[in-house]
């Protein structure tokens, strides 16, 4: 009966997902096992990075009960009082390990004698090890490792929480944290089974995949105990889409993120939402009955669902009248009244966030912005846009907002006429300022704003000869010194159908199409691959394509056994995906993912090394503090 039950709930919900909170309950087990290898009381010293990070992993009081006395958050300043250990939890960095080391000198000036153990995430790195030596603090330290790297944020959303990635590797080629990357994939390997079908789009995908297969070959095939759980595994680099992360987000998740800024699938509302002089920091999670139903919707078709929603709580609240005996009021007291309490809340704050969105979206200007980025996505109009980024530059609009849109600009267009780009640069650099030439630069080394270059059949024919006599080895530090990158989106628009016909008439109240999380004026890049090449199990098909995109395409498939799944393996396994953004994902991202999954039977679950937004994207790599 059991069983039966259960198969009832998996047809009701669709394919049953992995419990991601096993991933959760590993890395907690292993930071308390570090905290106990230091015995006694201690202080924790925390990177600020990690502050948030953490609060999904351990809280306080699981601390205070293994040890922690205070907990500090990182600073160049020295510590002053305190217990006699120091555990410092840190990102592997230089700079964070050269302010240990001087708090650890600053110690033995003053006379002051203690222990110190640091724990690095989400490896230990042997630079970090040759900064303590150089600094002669690394006999006085025991250093460990953290293996925190997926942290689950919800039922289908997992995060490193390292927002350094796509700076360090897109802009600088840094690859120290592939290897991090690759280690969190065989550890879902290890707790889910073997994935069996993986394919990627991206240079940095390929060389994770590669990674994976050499960590999994030198730990040998490993019985897993719940058998086969993921189906398929989608890994793709940032730079396969640039243009999404560009686009203003209009789901209701993708504008909580844009206005408030979600921090590890959290958000902190201030005055103006809780009605108080007070603001209220809340964990959003599919485990809220309001937010689960509202966060994928497009912000217009929310107020119409809150609205419902407080008429039916009203209509519970008014249920207490009608109870005839005392056992009718327990019962009501007991089952109905705190969840009643639990949803009036949410709601409340959710119609305060509503209002606040809504006045940000009716300043003057953010309708024209909407009608530009709509032109710039279908490529009409393109003069009309340029004359409001220019007006937006002169009344020195917000830069972050001003770059975002130029970026756009050039990536829709495959780079922008030699006039347009040096026009816009010196306009943006006489209003802002010549100090945002690195940024300029930085936007120009990623390929996000460019100018198009003449064709030179000479150069090309050179560029052909000397890449023939590089090695491997040479070739990759080529890729890395190339001139800028030119963006197919044009083509690859046409191709995959990215703008639907109809945006004007387009249903957002009940979509048919995934397009609906822009407005109806473009469907995610980056989602409508993964639809092509899951329906295509491979890239058969579209190669055309592929090759317009940056990096490698690949594609590992292993033979279905006749008699199907493994024992003990999750029947549906088949039509769960784990889709892997290297560089970073939206939340828009992750709605049309959800919105597909419904659509076409998958469950998605969606992993990437940070939540970006087109602000913190831009703002990475901009060099500015």
């Amino acid at each position: 009966l059991r069983t039966a039950g259960k198969m009832a709930v998996s047809a009701v919900l669709g394919p049953r997902l992995p419990d991601l909170q096993y991933l959760k309950r590993l890395a907690r087990d292993q930071l308390v096992h570090l905290l106990e290898s230091a015995p006694g009381r201690k202080d924790l010293v925390i990177d600020p990075d990690l502050m948030t990070p953490l609060d999904r992993i351990a809280g306080a009081s699981l601390l205070k009960q293994h040890g922690v006395d205070k907990i500090f958050k990182l600073e160049r300043t020295k510590i002053h009082g305190g217990c006699d250990q120091l555990v410092y939890l840190v990102r592997s960095k230089l700079t964070t390990t050269k302010v240990i080391a001087d708090q650890i000198n600053a110690d033995i000036r003053e006379g002051r004698k203690r222990k110190y153990k640091i724990i690095m995430t989400p490896r230990r790195l042997q630079v970090c090890d040759m900064v303590l030596e150089h600094e002669g603090v690394y006999g006085l330290v025991s250093v460990e490792e953290l293996h925190l790297d997926l942290i689950p944020l919800d039922r289908d959303l997992l995060s490193m929480e390292l927002p350094q990635f796509f700076k360090d590797y897109f802009l600088h080629g840094d690859q120290t944290w592939l290897a991090s990357i690759a280690k969190s994939l065989v550890n879902i390997q290890s707790l889910f089974g073997p994935i069996p079908n993986v394919y990627g789009q991206g240079r940095c995908a390929k060389m994770v995949s590669d990674m994976v297969e050499m960590m999994m070959s030198e730990q040998g095939e490993r019985q897993s105990p719940v058998g086969c759980e993921i189906g398929h595994l989608f890994l793709i680099d940032r730079d396969v889409d640039f243009v999404t992360p560009l686009c203003t987000q209009v789901t209701y998740e993708g504008l909580l993120d844009d206005i408030f800024g979600i921090k590890s699938g959290s958000v902190e509302f201030g005055p103006d939402v809780t009605g108080t002089d007070k603001s209220i920091k809340i964990m959003l999670s599919g485990e809220d009955e309001v937010f689960s139903a509202i966060r994928d919707r497009h912000f217009s078709n929310v107020f119409g669902f809150l609205s419902a929603k407080a008429k039916e709580l009203q209509t519970s609240y008014d249920k207490r009248h009608n109870l005839k005996s005392v056992q009718d009021m327990k019962q009501f007291v007991s089952e109905e009244l705190s969840n009643l309490k639990k949803q009036h809340k949410a709601l409340t704050l959710h119609i305060g966030a509503c209002e606040t969105i809504t006045k940000n979206k009716s300043r003057g200007d953010f309708e024209e912005q909407m009608r530009t980025e709509h032109g710039l996505l279908e490529g009409i109009h393109t003069k009309e846009c340029i004359n409001f980024i220019e007006e937006s530059i002169n009344r020195q609009h917000n830069r972050t907002e001003v770059l975002r849109l130029l970026c756009m600009l050039s990536s829709t267009q495959g780079g922008l006429p030699s006039k347009d780009y040096k026009s816009l640069k010196t306009q943006f650099l006489q209003s802002y300022g010549t100090e945002y030439l690195l940024t300029l630069h930085n936007l120009k080394k990623l390929g996000l704003f460019v100018e198009q270059q003449a064709p030179d059949a000479g150069a090309n024919k050179l560029a052909d000869k000397m890449a023939a006599k590089l090695t491997d080895g040479m070739a990759s530090l080529q890729l890395q010194l190339q001139l800028p990158k030119k963006s197919q989106f044009r083509a690859v628009s046409r191709k995959l159908n990215l703008i639907p016909k109809s945006a004007e008439n387009f249903e957002l109240r009940n979509p048919n199409d995934m397009a609906y999380v822009f407005s109806g004026a473009y469907a995610p890049l980056s989602c409508k691959l993964i639809e092509q090449v899951l329906q295509r199990e491979g890239w058969t098909g579209i190669d055309d394509i592929a090759k317009l995109l940056p990096g490698y395409n690949f594609a590992h498939l292993k033979a279905k056994s006749a008699k199907g799944k493994a024992s003990g393996s999750n029947p549906d396994s088949d039509k769960i995906v784990l889709v892997y953004f290297l560089g970073g994902c939206t939340y828009t991202e992750v709605s049309a993912l959800r919105f597909l999954g419904t659509q076409k039977g998958y469950r998605f679950l969606v992993a990437t090394t940070a939540l970006i937004n087109g602000g913190r994207l831009i703002e990475s790599v901009s060099g500015w503090k």
